[in-house]
């Protein structure tokens, strides 16, 4: 559920869900102070939300900041939080930079963020304070002091200049944000180490350096991630997000490179590029783990690994640049159980971030996929409707199903032209053949209206086991299914 707050003061506390900004004072240097912050409410459901701080400085430079500022509400509390050191006493929420954001230039720009939870009421702050200053509404000049020099803050690197990815990501600048599942950073390091910066308390990411994997980072928090004990040459260093999390971004800062060392061009993006559009079977949902049952064995996130998951293998065998742009339990217009009612995976398509609304990924011309495998009806067919659900039969969902469908490749053929393949795929559901036969019918009615290329694709094989977490497919079932993709890719009229 969101709920979009409004408030209205002097100093015109702004919200991306409501309008304005906060201008706030900073300590007194030898140049004019002041600076704006946005606080935003991005996300709301019961018991819980998602808050966001953008800070500007319109002054001098300043090396260093601290945020403060009250919750109305004595049960609005901050879970956990990133891109700053957040704390909190009763109501009173601080937030200190963190080593690599702390040095603001005039007008430049940095943004934190953290998950609350509440007791029912999540009433905007009203006070915000920088470095001690209470908001006055304007950029204040103090009086001229003695010269004793001036240090320039280093040069920010942008992230982005030094890696090679194919992810929805919010551009940063020094750092870059995600939450779909399976993004990875691609780079270059000449040295005996390299350091991953990272700020995530939520997601497990795999390290590989030169094709194998060294590393499987837990939770990482705020940190520098570091790999040594390398030969001092070139070296290719990928990380990549094994989980999902939807409701908190990971962030990453770039890679560094062990003293003496250097970081080198980016890797060059690859000419094949794919886009995996599903649900948890798309994104590896406890493919890790050996028994279907993961209660005992450290739970669904800590068996799950998108890049072992049939798409990312697919596309590692086929040398391509991917997306895995998945939600597990999401349908195309129905949920697991008819939960969400309201929402399905196309209410979050679009997005940069998959919990914030107001963001939509900017399609960049350099994506353009040749191929994309849409795997969406396990969620809307696999468990039996409920009494207020809006489809009182299955031949009503059944057609509600197809108009989305439909619609969700026109999508598809408006933002990567009709060239691009797109591949409606279904999968063996135990207790029904609705979801293959009307993916069927889909593709078919769509060659038939002219678009031939849309191609059905129907995996099984008796060999699958289904031993992963709630009877997903397993690392081993993800191997099979990948073999089954590459052999259907290989009869497609691609040309890549």
């Amino acid at each position: 559920m969101n709920r979009r707050h409004a408030l209205s003061t002097g100093c015109a506390v702004g919200l991306v869900l409501a309008a304005g900004t906060v201008a706030v004072a900073l300590p007194a240097t030898a140049a004019a102070l002041g600076c704006s912050v946005t606080y935003s409410v991005t996300n709301q459901w019961p018991g819980g939300f998602n808050g966001a701080v953008a800070i500007t400085n319109l002054g001098g430079p300043i090396s260093s900041w601290t945020l403060t500022f009250d919750f109305p509400d004595s049960g609005q509390k901050v879970a956990q939080g990133w891109s700053a050191n957040w704390s909190q006493s009763g109501t009173h929420v601080t937030a200190a930079n963190a080593s690599w954001n702390g040095s603001l230039a005039t007008n430049a720009s940095t943004s934190i963020g953290f998950t609350g939870s509440d007791t029912g009421a999540n009433p905007v702050p009203t006070t915000f304070s920088l470095n001690g200053t209470v908001c006055t509404g304007a950029v204040n000049s103090p009086s001229p002091s003695p010269s004793t020099g001036t240090t320039s803050p280093p040069p920010t690197v942008k992230v982005l200049n030094q890696v090679n990815t194919a992810g929805r990501v919010q551009d940063n600048g020094s750092t870059v944000q995600y939450t779909w599942p399976g993004v990875y950073f691609e780079g270059r390091v000449h040295g005996t180490g390299v350091g991953i910066v990272l700020n995530d308390a939520n997601n497990d990411y795999d390290v590989q350096v030169d094709g194998a994997t060294v590393a499987t980072v837990i939770t990482p928090g705020q940190t520098t991630y570091w790999v040594n004990n390398l030969s001092n040459t070139d070296h290719t260093v990928r990380l990549v997000k094994r989980t999902e999390s939807q409701w908190a971004a990971g962030q990453f800062g770039g890679f560094v490179a062990a003293p003496g060392g250097s970081i080198l061009n980016k890797p060059v993006a690859r000419s094949r590029q794919i886009e995996f559009i599903g649900d948890s079977y798309t994104a590896g949902y406890g493919n890790l783990s050996t028994t279907r049952d993961c209660s005992t064995n450290g739970g669904v996130t800590a068996n799950s690994d998108a890049d072992k998951s049939f798409g990312a293998l697919t596309a590692h065998s086929l040398n391509a640049d991917y997306q895995i742009n998945a939600w597990s339990g999401m349908g195309m217009v129905r949920n697991y159980g008819g939960s969400s009612p309201g929402t399905d995976f196309r209410t979050y398509y679009d997005r940069t971030l998959q919990a914030v609304n107001t963001d939509p990924w900017p399609v960049p011309g350099t994506w353009r996929p040749q191929l994309v495998v849409v795997g969406l009806g396990i969620n809307d067919f696999s468990t039996a409707l409920n009494a207020n659900e809006p489809w009182s039969t299955v031949d009503q969902l059944v057609a509600a199903y197809k108009t989305a469908y439909q619609g969700f490749i026109d999508k598809l053929r408006s933002r990567y032209g009709t060239n691009a393949i797109i591949v409606v795929s279904a999968t063996l559901l135990s207790n029904t053949t609705v979801f293959a036969s009307t993916a069927q019918q889909i593709v078919k009615d769509r060659n038939a209206a002219g678009d031939s290329r849309v191609y059905y694709w129907y995996y099984d094989d008796p060999n699958l086991d289904r031993m992963g977490c709630d009877w997903h497919p397993s690392a081993h079932d993800d191997q099979i299914i990948s073999g089954l993709l590459n052999t259907f890719i290989a009869t497609l009229p691609l040309h890549w």
